[in-house]
């Protein structure tokens, strides 16, 4: 199957085509660009290089967050149109799952964590189990650095641009217990959303693109604003 996948939950917009699972190409931007003046340029020129229609996809996969509330808005809706056009069925994939499948196997427990602004952090427990499958062992948590690390009694690799934040925070604060990947495993890949969307539309499950939402974990400022002006 031929899967392009889409992340837009941080700063760092990515873009990926994979073709029974083998990666064939992908687009990284980590500048202060927006999601909205790269993202279709960007799968014009991924397509365009790779040689591969647009018709000729099987479907997409975007990374549904938590993340950037903005980026995240303009991804779906990207997706929901491209969808739309083309009749061709969408998967939707955690960010924080994506950036825990870029880990390779290992015994140890792994923690993505985003920066959620606002002295938060969205974070989640993963372990990959005997059989090599990695394993979800959490809900999408939005907490504080200083609650998250509550939660650590073993070895942890994090990963995310959280890392970036709060990393000298984790390792003070576990310094026998934080680990952490080669810091380009700290951006969410394309090819890594291509790869597990793959594995859901094999599976049969694709999205509703008249419905289908981001993942925002906890309120938007807007929602914030908008609640404490309602009458009690």
């Amino acid at each position: 199957m031929k899967i392009l996948g889409i992340d837009t939950s941080t700063r760092c917009g990515s873009v990926g085509l994979i073709d029974a699972g083998e990666v064939i190409s992908e687009y990284l931007l980590n500048i202060p660009v927006t999601h909205s003046e790269r993202l279709l340029g960007a799968i014009e020129h991924l397509l365009k290089e790779s040689r591969c229609p647009m018709e000729e996809l099987d479907g997409w996969a975007i990374s549904l967050g938590p993340g950037s509330f903005t980026g995240l808005r303009i991804g779906v809706s990207t997706v929901k149109g491209l969808a739309y056009a083309t009749r061709k069925p969408a998967a939707g994939v955690a960010s924080l799952d994506v950036l825990a499948s870029q880990i390779s196997p290992t015994p140890y427990l792994i923690c993505p964590v985003l920066d959620a602004r606002k002295g938060e952090v969205y974070a989640a427990f993963y372990r990959y189990e005997e059989t090599n499958l990695l394993k979800r062992r959490s809900g999408y948590q939005a907490m504080s650095p200083q609650d998250l690390v509550k939660k650590i009694g073993e070895k942890t690799v994090f990963v995310g641009d959280g890392v970036k934040t709060y990393g000298d925070f984790l390792l003070k604060s576990l310094p026998s217990f934080a680990l952490f990947p080669n810091p380009f495993l700290h951006l969410p890949h394309g090819s890594a959303v291509a790869r597990l969307g793959g594995e859901l539309l094999r599976k049969g499950e694709s999205l509703d693109v008249e419905t289908f939402a981001p993942i925002y974990v906890r309120p938007s400022e807007a929602e914030i604003k908008w609640q404490e002006k309602r009458p009690i």
